[in-house]
């Protein structure tokens, strides 16, 4: 039943006799769709969450949004622009020459912006009619929330920043080499659902927490599930060019007084934990929080470590 733009889906799953249910719609910005999930409940406080590269909602763990759940909070999560059911974007950026450019530190153009994106989460708040929200964001969804919390104070609850940075990705804070060259190698195989899966394993394998066995039969059917729903992959490299076409943050992130906690893995190999550092001395209200043995992936065994301070501070 569709009402405006807005639908509700009841997802009903018989795990350990829970069952989940949730609001689907779409927000807009100008012409731009924006889908979102709200998890409920309506009485909960509200906290926006903003995933990162190439990420659909589905991908934030379920332990996650029962925790927030269980603590009182109304978790809320979307598709960032050109990913999966949100618009998408027609340009076809080289991928090669970006990163040449990329690589010779010179200015690369893409056809929307981190800014853009910032904007796409708070229609998504107005769209829901939420005044204030706590802001959870994530390696990219990090960046685009450094630009919304900065710019919007006055719908900023607090601020969870993970895993990101406020620095101009370059050669010389970048990921390593490896990481960069199996996260090309995602594209490759764009129309090959089970490639798309082996490849997304071999990066998985290279940013997560060492040890972690990620080629298991339920991950490759979560994953197939996964890619169905998002269809083409194409907005990676779109959102890969607004990422290194973005301009330094760093004195924005100055102007940031809502109260913020900085959560960065000690080995995180794709956004390098310095970043986590830095942060932390621009934001003057930050709380830094380093976890032992975590990569750039948020499992169960690094959130427990992190889990009780975030749901304190969330509460503070």
């Amino acid at each position: 039943m569709l009402l405006k733009n807005k639908y509700l889906v009841l997802l009903i799953a018989f795990f350990s006799f829970n069952v989940l249910a949730f609001e689907e719609g779409f927000a807009f910005n100008g012409d731009t769709k924006i889908a979102y999930r709200d998890y409920g409940p309506a009485t909960g406080k509200p906290i926006l969450l903003v995933t990162g590269l190439g990420a659909q909602l589905t991908l934030w763990p379920q332990f996650l949004i029962d925790d927030l759940q269980a603590n009182g909070f109304r978790p809320i999560v979307f598709d960032n622009r050109d990913v999966g059911l949100s618009s998408r974007f027609s340009s076809n950026p080289s991928q090669l020459i970006n990163y040449l450019k990329y690589f010779l530190f010179i200015p690369v153009s893409s056809e929307y912006s981190i800014e853009d994106m910032a904007l796409d989460g708070i229609s998504v708040l107005d769209q829901l009619g939420i005044k204030k929200s706590h802001i959870l964001g994530m390696s990219m969804g990090g960046m685009i929330s450094q630009v919304l919390v900065a710019k919007h104070p006055s719908r900023i609850e607090t601020f969870t920043l993970i895993s990101s940075t406020a620095s101009t990705p370059n050669p010389l804070n970048g990921p390593k080499f490896k990481v960069t060259r199996q996260m090309l190698k995602r594209t490759a195989a764009k129309d090959d659902i089970e490639g798309r899966i082996d490849q997304s394993i071999k990066l998985f394998k290279l940013i997560g927490t060492p040890g972690t066995d990620y080629d298991t039969p339920k991950f490759r059917s979560d994953m197939r599930s996964y890619i169905k729903r998002g269809g083409d992959d194409s907005g990676f490299l779109r959102q890969m060019a607004a990422i290194i076409g973005s301009k330094n943050r760093k004195q924005l992130l100055k102007s940031i007084d809502s109260p913020t906690l900085i959560i960065h893995g000690d080995i995180d190999p794709l956004i390098k934990v310095r970043n986590a550092y830095s942060s932390h001395k621009l934001i003057q209200s930050s709380e830094l929080v380093i976890v032992d043995g975590m990569g750039h992936l948020l499992d169960e065994s690094s959130y427990q470590q992190f889990q009780s301070r975030l749901m304190q501070f969330l509460k503070s």
